[in-house]
């Protein structure tokens, strides 16, 4: 039987009502909270250390993200932490909720197709965090208006808008893994789990398994064993490995972005540092460019992630 009209027709309907429910949801609340005081902890260490520094720093609103003040870590840390911990519980019930309220058949009796329901729910849970996130950020330029008294310059508003679309992408590659894992699993409590788990296993456990395969797979040179080098081609593998988690490529993309002065995120080879002035911070542009496959490689996770979920959500049962 062919369909009529347009396959996101009620995309907006099912986008304000979503948004809605976000928004004013306890759970969206108390996450929100439990971010923004970790946040403020970090950004308070922050800004006590740079209290001894002058305005000659052309970068002074920039260390507010990447200034730790031991035992806290920074702000860019504590957001590659939390933001999934966000994006997870925004998710993980989207579509399975539906299913156990028997509300699933209803809604796709109305003329909304099921491309408008899925799209909806994802577009509104990425609104969602992209207000949390644009919240938190005009928090941290504030704060550095108000403690440091130093106003920020065009290469810093830049940079830090870079670094909140970055954010919003990472966020979106977890939101897309909670849909999925919310189509898969009609228990709740099991998508939630299942998500929690691959996300402790991508943040915490990967990063000493990758090291670890790399050496299986090109095993070290003793040659540089005894010089306390590492092998090049192992330690291309490590990397390559490494980056298979999106907290990695986070990691990464924010190191270029909010660090003006990091020419390159892997190997350093001499033609890179051929005519460079160490220390020197390179324009917005070029860390840009430095940043922009770990960017797209968030993008693609995003959309493969969801395309998957489109897929078997096709595929699923719905009447009640």
């Amino acid at each position: 039987m062919r369909r009529e009209g347009s396959p996101f027709q009620g995309l907006g309907t099912v986008f304000a009502k979503e948004l809605t429910d976000n928004i004013s949801s306890v759970r969206m609340l108390v996450l929100e909270l439990l971010i923004v005081l970790t946040a403020l902890a970090a950004l308070y260490g922050a800004i006590d250390n740079l209290r001894t520094n002058t305005a000659e720093d052309p970068f002074l609103l920039l260390r507010l993200f990447t200034l730790s003040n031991s035992p806290l870590p920074s702000f860019v840390a504590i957001l590659g932490f939390l933001i999934p911990l966000m994006a997870i519980g925004l998710g993980f019930d989207s579509v399975n909720s539906e299913f156990n309220r028997r509300t699933l058949s209803r809604i796709l009796a109305q003329p909304i197709y099921r491309d408008a329901l899925l799209m909806g729910k994802f577009l509104a849970g990425l609104a969602t965090l992209a207000v949390s996130l644009t919240a938190l950020w005009l928090m941290v330029i504030g704060l550095g208006l108000l403690f440091l008294g130093v106003p920020p310059g065009t290469e810093e508003i830049g940079r830090s808008l870079v670094f909140l679309v970055i954010a919003i992408f990472y966020a979106g590659v977890w939101l897309a893994l909670a849909m999925l894992l919310s189509i898969v699993f009609r228990s709740p409590a099991t998508a939630a789990l299942v998500a929690l788990g691959i996300w402790l296993f991508l943040t915490v456990l990967w990063p000493m398994l990758a090291p670890a395969f790399a050496q299986v797979i090109a095993p070290p040179d003793p040659r540089y064993a005894a010089l306390g080098l590492e092998t090049p081609e192992t330690g291309l593998w490590s990397q390559f490995l490494l980056r298979i988690s999106p907290n990695d490529l986070f990691g990464e993309a924010m190191l270029a972005i909010l660090s003006p002065t990091t020419r390159t995120l892997g190997a350093v080879f001499l033609d890179q540092l051929r005519g460079a002035v160490m220390g020197a911070p390179l324009p917005l542009s070029e860390s840009i460019m430095i940043a922009w496959p770990q960017t797209v490689g968030l993008i693609a996770a995003t959309i493969v992630l969801f395309v998957v979920g489109y897929i078997l959500f096709q595929r699923q049962e719905v009447r009640a």
